[in-house]
């Protein structure tokens, strides 16, 4: 075996639990036998299409079955998989696709229509996969899902290139500037980092048999693990990718907007011992839910609550610790390109601070002048993580050659974010040196905010920034300078930028200045207008 790569595993799985539960959606149960037999005849049917080796296949899907049955099936085919943001509108999704050599879209019903007037900007794709959800017929253009899947076979689908740990998985990210871009992950990288956790030998450079390492682990049922967020973001699934490697269960809701009743409900009722969620997004509501009716949720089958990539506060930590002290709750400091580079873990009682994390086992914070930060020195650098990583961003050298760094001798992923390093060697997490906007653990970058608010007839010129919020941790706000003659309406400019991006992407507010405030050579200072924003909006 070539490398660690998912199929290969999770074909183990199905082979040693094959009456095992691999998901849960609602009332609809899939053993492990169904999950593999069903990803076969999805990938059957990408080979039978004329696909070539590492063609991509992208996943336009809300949280259901069908994500993770495609995402093998990929895997079973030696192609790459790419993540679909659901919330983009035309020209954000014709990016993506022409960017990442689409040739293949799985897709839920609803969106048909939307793909309906894109196909012809994307001549590269020729397969489509019609997901059934309800929402009307399966398009002429497109297959069901469900006549592929029914389609399989126990036989295991191999593309006549077979299988290898170099195979890729790309998970586009809105990142820091620019468009998204495709952190390119190896199987073999990605399996080691991710399962690493659970499994240290899978870690070894060198097993003698990677195979026979998953026999000896996988000997019951593994944990049931529920993606509370989106699977199309990295913190959704890459903690499936884990419960399913080590034999487990992955339970997807059914609501396609955050529901905490069915969410609360539906770890009581499937006995959840793991779930995803992105920080006080998440957190808040749950807890809400939980005092406003104590003992109606059950949720002691729970040993842990993963957050990733947005804040966290240590009180929000605290008050769901109070109603299942037992649990732990693990607050990843990672992102897309980056996995590993800190993490916190709270327990009741337990007095962690909020932004402060240990290091991880590779990481290290660099200075902009190419040193390394020495623990209580007071100096601020950005984080580096090494051991496995990608290998860079897709079709892009110039910003891999950025991020993808040698230092000492080794090599580093550095996303970005600035942290200190305090005397007792934990990090204290500053943010990121750039200016990107974390609202509801989407990221969101300015630049392509502030375009869109200057093609409203009123505004001028405009910059975009976060500002702290409750709910979405940061709020979008928008300060724009004014045409001569004009006047601001504040809700025709925020449905102007619905218009044209997501609506996650729109500014909550929009406030007026008579000058942005632009330099000779037209940078702006975002901290200073920020600055501005916040007194505006608390006066």
């Amino acid at each position: 075996m070539p490398g660690w790569n998912f199929a290969d595993t999770w074909e183990v799985v199905a082979e040693l639990l094959p009456d095992a539960i691999a998901s849960v959606h609602g009332d609809r149960r899939t053993t492990w036998s169904e999950f593999d037999r069903r990803a076969n005849g999805i990938a059957q049917h990408l080979l039978d299409a004329g696909v070539a080796e590492q063609d991509k296949v992208a996943q336009y899907l809300y949280n259901g079955p069908e994500y993770l049955e495609s995402v093998f099936a990929t895997f079973k085919a030696g192609l790459a998989p790419i993540n679909t943001n659901y919330r983009y509108l035309d020209d954000e999704l014709a990016y993506l696709w022409d960017n990442g050599d689409v040739v293949a879209v799985v897709f839920h019903g609803t969106f048909a229509e939307r793909i309906e007037g894109l196909r012809e900007r994307l001549p590269r794709i020729h397969t489509w996969l019609w997901v059934d959800d309800g929402s009307g017929s399966c398009p002429e253009w497109a297959l069901p899902y469900e006549s592929a899947a029914q389609a399989g076979t126990t036989t295991k689908v191999v593309g006549p290139w077979g299988r290898d740990g170099d195979h890729l998985l790309l998970l586009y990210t809105g990142g820091t500037t620019g468009m998204p871009k495709g952190v390119m992950w190896r199987q073999d990288d990605l399996f080691r980092s991710l399962v690493g956790t659970l499994n240290p030998a899978v870690k070894d450079e060198d097993p003698d048999d990677e195979l026979s390492l998953i026999r000896g682990a996988v000997t019951a049922p593994g944990m049931v693990g529920l993606p509370a967020c989106p699977l199309m973001h990295g913190t959704g699934l890459f903690t499936q990718l884990v419960v399913l490697s080590a034999g487990g269960c992955s339970v997807t809701l059914e609501s396609r907007s955050l529901d905490i009743d069915e969410l609360l409900t539906t770890i009581e009722r499937e006995g959840v011992n793991t779930i995803a969620i992105v920080g006080d997004a998440f957190a808040k509501p749950m807890i809400r839910a939980l005092d406003a009716a104590p003992g109606t949720y059950d949720i002691s089958s729970l040993f842990m609550i993963s957050s990733s990539g947005v804040m966290f506060s240590e009180a929000s930590k605290q008050a769901l610790l109070a109603h299942h002290p037992g649990m732990l709750i693990v607050d990843a400091f990672s992102s897309s390109e980056a996995l590993g580079m800190g993490q916190s873990v709270s327990t009741a009682g337990g007095t962690s601070t909020t932004a402060k994390f240990t290091l991880g086992e590779h990481t290290k914070v660099i200075t902009d002048d190419g040193r390394a930060v020495e623990p209580g020195s007071g100096e601020t650098g950005r984080v580096a993580v090494g051991g496995f990583q990608p290998v860079g961003y897709y079709k892009d050298p110039e910003k891999s050659a950025a991020t993808f760094i040698s230092f000492e001798g080794r090599r580093y992923s550095v996303p970005g974010d600035y942290a200190m390093v305090e005397a007792d060697g934990t990090l204290t997490l500053l943010g990121r040196g750039s200016v990107c906007i974390n609202t509801g653990g989407e990221k969101v970058y300015p630049e392509e905010v502030e375009e869109a608010l200057k093609t409203h007839e009123a505004v001028a010129d405009a910059v975009a920034v976060g500002l702290p919020d409750d709910k979405f941790g940061e709020a979008i706000t928008a300060v724009v300078e004014l045409r001569p003659g004009t006047a601001l309406d504040e809700s025709d400019v925020i449905a102007h930028v619905k218009g044209r991006l997501a609506a996650y992407k729109a500014p909550k507010r929009v406030l007026p200045i008579d000058t942005i405030g632009r330099a000779p050579n037209g940078k702006v200072d975002y901290k200073r207008l920020k600055s501005w924003a916040a007194d505006q909006v608390s006066t």
